[in-house]
């Protein structure tokens, strides 16, 4: 993900935020007692990119992936609809648990902006996306960076017409969404009372969309790596800001690991999963990694 790229990370202040006010709010509110659920996964499986993540001579690359992860930010969905077989090939060729993450397609997006043509758009990715089955976890859309406020009445629209049973997760990126306190809270507003979560992206070059406001049972966040020595400090800081949102009654944690190179991305995510595990008494399954981590990470 080249989102949020910088030439000289080093310079950027990685300090997470204090919390939105209203997040402990939410999180007390729709607290039930139950166990925290975790997946934590890399953006994509493509061998190409993560070639020092897979054997040598692996050929089904998904098949090898749902052995060492529980679940994938699905970005291919962005790019076209597929047809339905594939979504039941991918269903049936991962493990029990797992879960697939898909990314809402651009033409509601970017290509449509969710004028009425989108609205038949998600229409043709909802008769396909559910053959997922028990496996799909909360589908999320990802506006353009210029999609902004003016839009109001498009955001409102798609997310009254959105199909109540299916979770949902949306991103913006336009500084205005945030900037204006009124504008925000009207947004955070629509986004609690529909059930829908609200994105965080943590990357370099765009710390005003650290927004720090929940508003569900859910932490979804999407963290871009910036293949630098800060990479694992920061990913440090998000276990310590997830374990007290924890403490405050967070039931769901969707953590996404993405760098502006996909180069180590697998090996992120195994350090992240095992300072998580030490951090809640968790047992989620470390990743085997064949790029060897740095010195004293995993110890």
């Amino acid at each position: 993900m080249k989102f949020g790229k910088v030439d000289h990370p080093e310079l950027i202040d990685f300090t997470i935020p204090p919390d939105h006010p209203d997040t402990p709010v939410v999180l007390s509110k729709n607290k039930t007692g139950a166990e925290t659920k975790i997946h934590v996964g890399c953006a994509k499986w493509n061998r190409q990119e993560l070639k020092n993540f897979y054997p040598r001579g692996t050929k089904d690359e998904l098949g090898y992936y749902s052995t060492q992860f529980n679940s994938i930010e699905l970005n291919a969905t962005f790019y076209r609809i597929f047809p339905a077989e594939q979504y039941e090939k991918w269903r049936d060729k991962t493990p029990e648990g797992f879960k697939f993450f898909p990314k809402m397609t651009n033409e509601v997006s970017h290509l449509r902006r969710m004028n009425d043509k989108a609205l038949e758009a998600a229409d043709r990715y909802l008769e396909v996306t559910p053959l997922l089955g028990d496996k799909l976890g909360t589908i999320f859309l990802q506006m353009h960076n210029n999609f902004g406020p003016k839009n109001w009445d498009r955001v409102v629209r798609f997310v009254e017409y959105w199909p109540k049973e299916i979770p949902l997760a949306m991103e913006f990126r336009h500084t205005d969404w945030f900037n204006d306190k009124k504008v925000a809270q009207e947004l955070y507003h629509l986004l609690e009372e529909n059930n829908i979560a609200n994105i965080l992206v943590d990357t370099a070059g765009r710390r005003d969309l650290m927004h720090m406001r929940l508003t569900k049972n859910e932490a979804f966040i999407r963290y871009v790596g910036a293949n630098h020595e800060s990479d694992y400090p920061r990913l440090d800081d998000w276990i310590d800001r997830l374990s007290s949102w924890v403490s405050m009654g967070l039931e769901n944690i969707h953590f996404f690991v993405h760098q502006n190179l996909e180069l180590e991305s697998p090996l992120l995510s195994a350090y992240f999963i095992k300072q998580l595990n030490n951090k809640l008494g968790c047992d989620l399954h470390i990743p085997k990694t064949i790029l060897p981590p740095q010195k004293g990470l995993f110890d």
